[in-house]
């Protein structure tokens, strides 16, 4: 097998833009990566680099920067947290795709799709263990505490995911609360380390770290909308997991509520069938119940609530990048 790619830098555009005015730093945390990314057993080496070319939009990362320049200027900190979180970020995607069964993403076979299981466990596990020993060689603990924190409260949302299963009643309220944990947490702790060590005050490192839970939530609404419209070569990952693994996401759960008898029995039946035509089935039930159209206005409204946050900031380069991604978080196709 061949070995990874160094590369980590791969950003789709046009988000390259927006990383503008953070591009140095960035450059700077993708060499972190590379050299934490590694290990000196060959079979180790080759599956961690691996998994570091399975992330692409770094955005983690880039929120974290942004942040610190939006409020401050950038430190040797920020550099260390933001491969930190790009790590934590990493080994979800990789126990994801193997709780998804997904075999693409990024363009690329995943980790169990390349190896198996074991291999997915282990790296995430990896991943994870890692990321906290090097937040732990900063000086302040702060930093340890606010990640294990929200690493906590994601992986408690993925529990809840799973719990939710088979659960076609579950309420969007519910839903939504477990977005909030899942993509909302990690996202909102980036711009909670970014403006705290620029040196942000209290007040304002509250309402970045809203930002980014709104932000969080409008792309995971989106990115669910994507597993049932999207295009699979557009957008480089496995898409209908949601619905093979029986999940309730936004478009199924509003497509429930407001269907009448007839086609709320249907759509249930749909679900439980096994064919390939599935997919495509649903899609035309949630477009005809309006409920694709309901799911874009209501990660929307979160990019509105993010955008909120910011008011207090003044205008400048990050300033515009930052509303930029939000904007971007809802309407995008990949």
């Amino acid at each position: 097998m061949s070995r990874a790619t160094d590369d980590v830098r791969a950003v789709p555009a046009p988000m390259a833009a927006w990383y503008a005015p953070v591009a140095e730093e960035m450059e700077q945390v993708d060499d972190v990566l590379r050299r934490e990314m590694r290990n000196d057993d060959p079979y180790v080496d080759e599956l961690v680099r691996y998994g570091g070319t399975l992330g692409g939009k770094r955005l983690r990362p880039a929120l974290l920067l942004l942040t610190a320049k939006a409020v401050g200027s950038v430190t040797g900190e920020h550099l260390i947290l933001a491969a930190v979180v790009e790590m934590i970020h990493t080994a979800t995607l990789v126990h994801d795709d193997l709780l998804d069964e997904a075999t693409v993403r990024r363009h690329r076979a995943t980790v169990n799709a390349r190896w198996d299981a074991d291999a997915s466990v282990l790296l995430g596990d990896f991943l994870f263990s890692h990321a906290f020993y090097l937040a732990s060689t900063l000086d302040s603990t702060m930093a340890c505490r606010l990640i294990g924190r929200a690493t906590n409260v994601v992986c408690a949302g993925e529990i809840r995911q799973k719990g939710s299963r088979h659960r076609f009643q579950l309420a969007e309220e519910e839903y939504l609360q477990i977005l909030g944990a899942k993509t909302g947490e990690l996202c909102a702790c980036c711009c909670q380390l970014g403006a705290h060590f620029a040196g942000a005050s209290p007040s304002l490192t509250g309402q970045l770290a809203d930002y980014g839970r709104y932000l969080g939530i409008a792309f995971q609404i989106a990115d669910d909308l994507l597993d049932v419209t999207g295009d699979e070569r557009t957008v480089g990952k496995s898409l209908g997991s949601d619905l093979d693994q029986q999940k309730p996401t936004l478009p199924l759960i509003r497509a429930l509520q407001v269907a009448d008898r007839t086609r709320h029995r249907r759509i249930l039946e749909i679900l439980e069938a096994d064919r390939a035509c599935r997919h495509a089935e649903l899609r035309r039930h949630f477009e005809e119940l309006g409920t694709v159209d309901y799911t874009r206005r209501k990660a929307r409204q979160f990019v509105g609530q993010a955008l909120e946050q910011l008011e207090s900031l003044p205008n400048s380069p990050p300033e515009s990048s930052l509303r930029a991604l939000a904007e971007f978080a809802a309407d995008r196709s990949h």
